[in-house]
């Protein structure tokens, strides 16, 4: 195990500080979007669309407070990150896609596409970020 520079353990340590926020920015902008929407749907909603602020809060948000406050010897790379929050918001995209087709009254065989890419590219974040060896 290599130790970090302390510029290099500050810069990821920020990275992983802002994609915090940002994932937290995106959820509170879901929930309002879920909420106006709700409000102005007459009745007529999906689970899938007033939930959809969830991937960014529980994926995005959690792992990130985790990571910070347990002072972890190994942060994310940049490419780790961004893998990572490619899939969150894949998922979180495929969510209110999947949610406005439901509204609509109809479905879409390639919504599977979302949920599959999603995965992936959560995966590739988790596997760079488990394969880096500082």
């Amino acid at each position: 195990m290599t130790l970090y520079t302390s510029d290099e353990w500050s810069l990821r340590y920020r990275r992983l500080e802002r994609s915090g926020i940002g994932h937290f920015l995106g959820a509170l902008f879901l929930i309002f979007f879920g909420a106006v929407y709700e409000r102005f749907s007459h009745e007529v909603y999906s689970y899938h669309m007033l939930y959809a602020f969830a991937w960014p809060l529980v994926l995005g948000v959690l792992p990130c407070l985790v990571l910070t406050f347990q002072r972890a010897r190994r942060l994310p790379s940049l490419l780790a990150l961004q893998c990572w929050g490619a899939g969150i918001w894949t998922l979180a995209v495929g969510s209110l896609v999947r949610g406005a087709l439901v509204i609509y009254g109809t479905d879409h065989p390639w919504l599977w596409i979302y949920s599959v890419l999603g995965a992936l590219l959560l995966g590739a974040g988790a596997m760079i970020y488990g394969l880096e060896r500082s």
